[in-house]
């Protein structure tokens, strides 16, 4: 008997891959993308090996595209994730989360005074520093780092 280490994973026809997950954010990012209520295919892998990472988290979902916005919210938990488009089973587009240089309408003020979060006011940040994520908010100018992030609901 062969003793093989690889898992086998069935393509998916269309839809998306996101790849090189870090292995604490996977969960988080299908939170974020409300993937627990998707009604078609979604394939979770976490702590998986990788050359990249050492370990890895992978998320595929069948017949779902992502559009900016959620590409966007992504790249907060995930900056280095690659995004893997699929049609008739082939890689059309590929590309690396990017983290924006403003966010709208996604992520809480970690600030309990600022209006957006008494008052139905969208949200507007400015990313200040994308290599250790720090965005300062458009109204009351308070920070939020990666440990003070909340996406709104």
């Amino acid at each position: 008997m062969e003793n093989n280490k690889e898992m086998v994973v069935s393509a998916i026809e269309n839809g998306t891959v996101i790849d090189h997950i870090p292995t604490e954010a996977v969960y988080q990012v299908i939170r974020i993308l409300g993937l627990e209520h998707y009604k078609d295919e979604v394939l979770i892998g976490n702590y998986l090996d990788s050359l990249k990472l050492g370990k890895k988290g992978i998320v595929k979902i069948k017949n779902k595209h992502f559009s900016e916005g959620e590409v966007s919210k992504i790249a907060l938990v995930a900056p280095f994730a690659s995004i893997i488009d699929i049609e008739d089973y082939k890689v059309v587009r590929k590309f690396k989360a990017e983290i924006p240089d403003h966010i709208e309408d996604f992520v809480r003020c970690a600030n309990p005074k600022c209006i957006t979060n008494s008052e139905v006011v969208p949200t507007r940040f400015y990313v200040v520093d994308k290599e250790n994520l720090k965005l300062r908010c458009h109204y009351c100018e308070k920070y939020t780092t990666k440990e003070t992030l909340k996406f709104a609901e």
